[in-house]
């Protein structure tokens, strides 16, 4: 079933750019001062967010789609674990990345690092929506 195995390999895709985040990038950039720390973070949030929220929901619609071709509940739940980074980006993550776009990059300080180190912890989250999303449609795909 197609639909099933783009949902895999599309949660597979977000779980790995979500790992990539905090095993690579963020600890590389935790060894920046806070000015080059922000600077590098501004763009990178934003390419990320683009990239993973629309990822998270070509998953769920994928694995919405699959679960009505199959009505294995192992398809639902991959799918709505990949979608709830969505709500827990807008209601859990939003407010410390906004406070981190408002402040200049000049102005960036110990408490932007503290900031930064919030965010990475908060996105640790959503990597292990990724991974129990990827693990779900595995599951799926191996059951039937």
């Amino acid at each position: 079933m197609i639909s099933g195995q783009l949902a895999l390999v599309t949660a597979a895709l977000f779980t790995g750019a979500a790992i990539y985040v905090s095993a690579v990038e963020h600890p590389a950039r935790m060894t920046l001062e806070p000015g080059p720390m922000l600077t590098e973070w501004k763009p990178s949030y934003k390419r990320g967010f683009a990239m993973q929220a629309t990822l998270a929901l070509i998953g769920f619609l994928l694995g919405t789609w699959a679960f009505a071709q199959t009505q294995d509940w192992l398809w639902l739940a991959g799918g709505l674990a990949l979608f709830a980074g969505w709500p827990y980006t807008l209601l859990v993550i939003l407010p410390t990345n906004k406070r981190l776009l408002a402040t200049p990059t000049g102005a960036a300080n110990a408490e932007t690092v503290a900031l930064i180190a919030k965010w990475a912890a908060l996105h640790g989250v959503r990597t292990a929506l990724g991974v129990a999303s990827t693990l779900l449609f595995l599951a799926a795909s191996l059951s039937g």
